[in-house]
């Protein structure tokens, strides 16, 4: 058989809407995939014809489309597609076919989220280097100094890394705007605990192209203009198999446009700090 008709398992199941690839690789180390009944090694490809399950659960190609949701999440609410967390994103939307989150959103904090039943989308999002934006409004328990606001941009050492250049607007006394294109674990909170502040509230308010506009824990679905849009941002991305090993921190990762910034500050670094980012991603 031609191995154009071969696909490679985590790439399957992230395809057929079961997981991500970073979940499905999870998985698959467990030993809880089997293919024609029999556990395969990680990079197995899957043939066509071939009878694929998780647990004991026959997974096929879904008959209908792909899902796409912005939703608001409410302060209190976890990221997670686990049963066994008492207030997960899943259980709280109730949404009546399987989805899974783009990323994450801590927490304590609110905000925009986007869910899917199109693992595929996840893998592209999700990859730092594709440099996707996300917009926060942060609010701080201290009075905001302009040296805040410089050194917040210029980059800030945590996680045994340096932060990207952002864009970071103050817009009253105790609040800021700021536009990340990393997904650094807790950033924002860390970022502004090592200059001696303490957030006390974070809101999303944009991914890429797509913009908060529903009711605390409301969602809606993205428009086929907004999801054409997402498709061009990431047509772009990595596509080769050995990219969809590669291990990141992150709570979600970020887009190319944005309606409030400019982004020409964001692949500005000095040369010693490139070097730890890339130390930095290949440990990820």
């Amino acid at each position: 058989m031609s191995n154009t008709n071969l696909t490679r398992l985590n790439k399957y199941l992230s395809e057929v809407g079961y997981c991500s690839r970073r979940e499905a690789d999870k998985l698959i180390d467990q030993g809880r995939v089997t293919i024609n009944n029999k556990v395969p090694e990680m990079g197995t490809k899957v043939a066509p014809e071939d009878v694929v399950r998780v647990d004991g659960e026959l997974i096929t190609k879904p008959k209908e489309k792909h899902v796409y949701l912005a939703f608001h999440k409410p302060i209190g609410i976890v990221c997670t597609t686990a049963q066994n967390e008492k207030d997960n994103i899943i259980d709280y939307i109730n949404y009546p076919k399987r989805i899974f989150p783009i990323g994450r959103l801590d927490k304590p904090s609110e905000g925009l989220i986007l869910l899917t039943s199109d693992g595929d989308i996840v893998n592209k999002i999700l990859r730092a280097r594709n440099n996707h934006e996300k917009e926060y409004i942060v609010t701080v328990n201290k009075l905001i100094s302009p040296q805040f606001i410089k050194r917040m941009g210029n980059g800030i050492p945590i996680l045994d890394t340096v932060t990207r250049k952002c864009e970071v607007e103050q817009i009253s006394k105790y609040d800021f705007r700021i536009v990340l294109t990393q997904g650094l674990n807790r950033q924002i909170r860390r970022m502004c605990e090592y200059l001696g502040y303490e957030v006390t509230r974070l809101k999303r308010i944009r991914i890429m192209n797509i913009n908060l506009d529903t009711p605390v824990g409301k969602w809606r679905y993205l428009t086929e203009e907004e999801l054409n849009i997402i498709n061009k941002d990431v047509g772009d991305s990595s596509k080769t198999e050995e990219a969809s090993f590669v291990k990141e921190k992150s709570e979600d990762k970020a887009p190319h446009s944005s309606k409030r910034f400019n982004s020409k500050n964001n692949n500005t670094r000095n040369s010693s700090h490139s070097k730890k980012r890339k130390r930095s991603d290949r440990r990820r």
